[in-house]
C-alpha cells in the first residue's frame, strides 16, 4: 500500500473519530424535553423511561432525564413532575363521521324503553320544522323490560308529520315511524331483501324495525349531510377522540366524500389527528381506487397523505349482522330463536371477488365477522384467496371475531389474519350473550385469551360510536370481563343479573372475577392492543404504536398509572394531554376552564 493511500485512510479516521466525538461532546438539540416522568414506551423490550426528546414532529431520543439532559439542549423543558405517559392511543375500528353525527342526532344510548326513546323524538320534533327527518340512534331492547324490539306506533304519536329513523345501537336495525313508511313506501307487500329482515306482526304488516340489509329499504330516503354539516361533525369526533388520548383512529366503512373532506381538512392545516381510512365496500369509491378515472388516470392509494395525517389502504366488507339483533350468522339456530341462523349480507362469490381484487392491488382487507359461521366463511374464504394470491404481508383483518367454532381458533395465526377486536362489546353483551348461543358455543365469544395463546396480536378499538369511544372503557374490560359496577364477580351475580341458557350455568368457577374470567388480557396485553398491536394492524408500526427514537411524537399524559391503579380505577383516568406530531392538541386543563 503506498504512503499517500495511508496516508488518506489515516486521515479519513481521524475525521470520523473527530465527527463521533463532536456528536457525542456537543448537545443536540431539539425544541422540547419532557423529564421526570413516568413513560411507558411499549417498545418490544418494554422499557420505561423517565424523560424523551421531541425535535419537529419525531421523537429524537427516549431515556432517563439525566441522560437526555446530558446529550439534548432543548427550547422548552417540560417537568413531568412523575406523570404517567404513554404513546397515543389507536382505535383500530371506529368511525367518525357516525361518532360526529351522533352529536348532532337524537342520543338514544341508556334509554330504558320505547317510551323514553319516544319522549326524547318528541323534544327534537318541538324543534323542528314539519316534514324534516329526525335522526337518532343509539336505542336498544336488550336494556327494556320486554327485550322485544319496538313498533312504529309509539313514534307515530309524537311524530306524526315528521319522518323519524333511529339506528340501533350496533348499527344493525333502524327503526321508523309511519310517515317515513309511507315515504318509502314500504307495506305488507315488501319483500325482504337478501341478507336483510322486515320485522313484521302476526299479520305481516311491517312494525318498523328493519334489520341489516332490509336499512337501506328506508336508509336510502333520508337526505345526506350537508357539505357544512360533515364538516362540523367531523371535527366534533376529532375533538371526541383527543380529549380520550386517541391519536390515530381506523375510520371503517369511507367513501370518497369522506376522504375529500379529510384531505380538505389537512391541506387547510384544520386537521390535528390521524386517520387509517378504510373503503366502506366494493362501490363507486372502490371502484375509483382500484379503477381508472374518466381519463384514463389510475387512483392510487394514499400513504401518510399530509404529513402522515391519512392513509387509504384497506377495504371494509361484511358477511354477517349483529349478535344483538341476531343477525350474526350461526353455524347452529340460536339457542333463543331455535329457527334462526342469522344472515349472512354477502354471498360468498362476491365476498371472494373483492378479496381477490383488494390483494390483486395491494389494499388490505378488514371483513365484519361476528357469528361462529359468519368467521367460518371468512377464514375459508381468506385462505382460498391467498392460496390464489400468495400475498406475503397482506395482514388480513377479521373485524370483531366475536363468536369462534373451536376449530377456527388456530387458523388466525395459521393464516396470518388479524383478530381486531373491541373489548367492550364483550361487557355490553354478557348480560344477555349466553343466551343467545347456549352454554358451549358462548365459550368461543370474545375469546382473546384463546387467540392471544396462538400467538396473534389483537388489534383493539370500541366500534365507536357503537360503544364509547374512551379506550380506557375498552382496557378495563379487556382486563376484567366486567362491568363498571365491577360484576360479575362470582356465579351469584350471573344468577341475579344475567340472562343464561336454558341449562342454566354449567361451571360456576368461570365467572369468579369476571364473566368467562379465563379469557381476560394483562393489562400490557390490553394497552398494546390500543398502541402498537393496532399500529401493526394498519401497517404503521415503524411510525406509531410506541415512543422510540425516529417515530411519530404522538402521546398523551395521565392523570394515573393504568399500569398499577386498581382496575376500576383505569376507568376514571383522565387524559390531562395529547399530543400529535409533537404539538399539544388536547389540554383538560383548558377545556375545563372553558366550561
Amino acid at each position: 500500500m503506498s504512503s499517500s493511500i495511508k496516508l488518506f485512510l489515516a486521515f479519513a479516521v481521524l475525521v470520523i473519530v473527530a465527527v463521533y466525538l463532536f456528536f457525542q461532546l456537543v448537545p443536540q438539540t431539539a425544541d422540547t424535553l419532557y423529564v421526570n416522568g413516568r413513560i411507558y414506551t411499549m417498545n418490544t423490550a418494554n422499557t420505561v423511561a423517565e424523560a424523551l426528546a421531541v425535535q419537529g414532529d419525531r421523537i429524537i431520543a427516549v431515556g432517563s432525564t439525566a441522560e437526555i439532559q446530558k446529550k439534548i439542549k432543548a427550547k422548552n423543558v417540560v417537568d413531568l413532575q412523575g406523570k404517567t405517559v404513554f404513546p397515543g392511543l389507536i382505535d383500530a375500528h371506529g368511525h367518525m363521521m357516525s361518532l360526529g353525527v351522533a352529536t348532532l342526532t337524537v342520543d338514544l344510548v341508556g334509554v330504558s324503553s320505547e317510551a323514553e326513546a319516544a319522549a326524547r323524538v318528541k323534544d327534537r320534533v318541538d324543534q323542528s320544522q314539519s316534514e324534516r327527518w329526525i335522526r337518532g340512534r343509539g336505542w336498544d331492547q336488550n336494556r327494556w323490560q320486554s327485550k322485544k324490539f319496538p313498533t312504529h306506533e309509539v313514534l307515530d304519536n309524537v311524530a306524526p308529520n315528521n319522518p323519524v329513523l333511529l339506528s340501533r345501537v350496533d348499527g344493525h336495525a333502524v327503526w321508523v315511524n309511519k310517515r317515513a313508511l309511507e315515504i318509502a313506501e314500504i307495506t305488507k307487500e315488501t319483500p325482504d331483501p337478501d341478507g336483510g329482515k322486515i320485522v313484521r306482526d302476526a299479520q305481516g304488516n311491517p312494525t318498523g324495525v328493519f334489520v341489516d340489509n332490509a336499512m337501506r329499504l328506508v336508509g336510502k330516503f333520508l337526505p345526506p349531510l350537508s357539505d357544512e354539516e360533515a364538516t362540523q361533525a367531523m371535527n366534533l369526533a376529532v375533538q371526541e377522540c383527543l380529549k380520550y388520548g386517541i391519536t390515530t383512529v381506523h375510520d371503517m366503512g369511507v367513501d370518497a366524500k369522506e376522504i375529500e373532506l379529510y384531505q380538505h381538512l389537512i391541506d387547510n392545516n384544520q386537521f390535528p389527528f390521524r386517520v387509517y381510512a378504510v373503503i366502506g365496500g366494493s362501490g363507486a369509491t372502490w371502484s375509483q381506487y382500484i379503477g381508472t378515472d374518466s381519463s384514463g388516470i389510475k387512483k392510487q392509494q394514499l400513504i401518510g397523505y399530509g404529513g402522515n395525517k391519512l392513509w387509504v389502504k384497506a377495504i371494509k366488507l361484511y358477511i354477517d349482522g349483529a349478535l344483538g339483533s341476531r343477525g350474526a350468522a350461526l353455524l347452529e339456530p340460536y339457542s333463543d330463536d331455535p329457527e334462526n341462523r342469522g344472515l349472512t349480507v354477502t354471498s360468498e362469490e362476491a365476498l371472494r371477488k373483492t378479496i381477490d381484487e383488494a390483494l390483486q392491488h395491494g389494499f388490505q382487507v378488514c371483513t365484519h365477522a361476528i357469528g361462529d359461521r359468519g368467521n367460518h366463511i371468512v377464514l375459508n374464504t381468506y385462505e382460498a384467496a391467498l392460496k390464489a394470491h400468495p400475498v406475503k404481508d397482506h395482514r388480513l383483518r377479521d373485524e370483531h371475531a366475536q363468536v369462534l367454532y373451536a376449530n377456527d381458533i388456530p387458523r388466525f395465526k395459521q393464516l396470518g389474519v388479524i383478530p381486531s377486536m373491541q373489548p367492550t362489546h364483550c361487557t355490553s353483551d354478557m348480560y344477555w350473550a349466553e343466551a343467545r348461543l347456549g352454554p358451549t358455543r358462548v365459550l368461543g365469544a370474545y375469546a382473546w385469551r384463546s387467540l392471544l395463546e396462538t400467538g396473534v396480536v389483537i388489534a383493539g378499538g370500541s366500534d365507536f360510536p357503537v360503544e364509547h369511544a374512551n379506550p380506557m372503557f375498552g382496557i378495563y374490560a379487556a382486563v376484567t370481563r366486567q362491568d363498571q359496577q365491577g360484576k360479575p364477580q362470582n356465579a351469584d351475580d350471573v344468577r341475579a343479573g344475567f340472562q343464561v341458557s336454558q341449562e342454566g350455568i354449567k361451571d360456576p368457577s368461570a365467572f369468579d372475577g369476571g364473566w368467562y374470567a379465563s379469557q381476560k388480557m394483562t393489562r400490557e396485553e390490553a394497552i398494546r392492543s390500543f398502541t402498537s398491536w393496532a399500529a401493526y394492524a394498519g401497517f404503521q408500526e415503524n411510525l406509531l404504536g410506541s415512543l422510540e427514537k425516529g417515530k411519530l411524537a404522538d402521546f398523551i399524559i395521565l392523570n394515573k398509572d393504568i399500569m398499577t391503579v386498581q382496575p376500576l380505577e383505569i376507568v376514571n383516568t383522565v387524559v390531562e394531554r395529547t399530543f400529535v406530531g409533537g404539538k399539544e392538541v388536547h389540554n383538560v386543563s383548558v377545556h375545563e376552564g372553558a366550561k
